[in-house]
């Protein structure tokens, strides 16, 4: 059984030091939110919070830039094309932006995720640099950044899709029904209404929120695919299919395809808030409305 951080590629650890890390890096796929909280600091110090964090940062430019303006354009072209419009052309515009910002992105997330499992003096990559190389050498090329892309546009469809559908529906019904509690003049064009900024940050938690319910299971099982060979169980997650049978065969539903959800909240909830209030404010500062 290889550890996450042999000294080499065919090195092993005991069975019991192979379990510890099974379970330590399980606490991070699927644990609580105190509980992983309260142990990342103890064992890796409090720098321990923001490991991939460089990773994440500079993928997150890039996938938020085309995801946004791939929705746009997609909108156009199905309204165009298909004379598809209203609430449908929503869900499939933010389902194709989400799948083209995720191809994009890809290799930056698999490397953000494997800085961020590593175990505290046992190293595998220094860096993001080194970790690409690394990746790329031993995975089997550029395939290797794509390990667990599968699950992972499968979920993202469903993910970007009912976060653009939900907030595009909630902004629509809003301003329909409550245009002068709910709305206010843009900025760019009095003519036209737009959400008062604390209904935007509710409508698009609210938005992250149900996205995010929906599409988690999948969420699992990419990040447990994309860690391959890192944990022992490895073999046994080669595929999306065979990955969510085992989930749910180990640890059941609410421990083990929805356990770690929590967590997920506190992250989806206000980084979707976020996003799409400045989106809205940025269509106005750009004279896009």
């Amino acid at each position: 059984m290889a550890s996450p951080a042999a000294a080499g590629p065919g090195a092993a650890l005991p069975p019991s030091a192979a379990r510890r890390d099974f379970y330590w890096l399980r606490s991070f796929i699927a644990g609580g939110v105190f509980s992983t909280l309260c142990a990342v600091p103890k064992k890796e110090g409090y720098l321990g919070l923001y490991k991939g964090n460089g990773a994440m940062m500079i993928r997150i430019f890039p996938y938020g830039a085309i995801q946004f303006m791939a929705f746009d354009q997609y909108k156009k072209v199905i309204k165009k094309q298909l004379g598809i419009s209203g609430h449908v052309h929503r869900l499939m515009a933010g389902s194709m932006a989400g799948i083209t910002a995720v191809i994009c992105t890809y290799p930056l997330d698999m490397v953000r995720v494997r800085l961020a499992f590593q175990v505290k003096g046992e190293h595998k990559y220094m860096g993001i640099i080194h970790a690409f190389k690394m990746i790329y050498t031993k995975e089997g090329g550029f395939s290797g950044f794509y390990r667990g892309l599968m699950p992972t546009v499968v979920g993202m469809a469903p993910y970007a899709g009912f976060s653009f559908f939900t907030f595009g529906t909630l902004k629509s019904i809003g301003l329909a029904q409550a245009p002068n509690l709910l709305g206010r003049p843009s900025l760019d064009n009095p003519d036209v209404l737009v959400l008062k900024t604390h209904v935007n940050l509710l409508c698009g938690g609210i938005a992250g929120a149900i996205a995010q319910t929906i599409s988690y299971p999948l969420d699992v099982t990419r990040r447990r695919m994309q860690l391959g060979a890192v944990l022992p169980d490895s073999e046994k997650c080669l595929t999306m299919v065979q990955t969510l049978k085992y989930v749910y065969q180990q640890h059941g539903i609410r421990r083990g395809l929805y356990r770690g959800l929590s967590l997920n909240y506190i992250r989806c909830i206000p980084s979707q808030a976020v996003a799409f209030t400045t989106y809205e404010l940025m269509k106005q500062f750009l004279h896009l409305n």
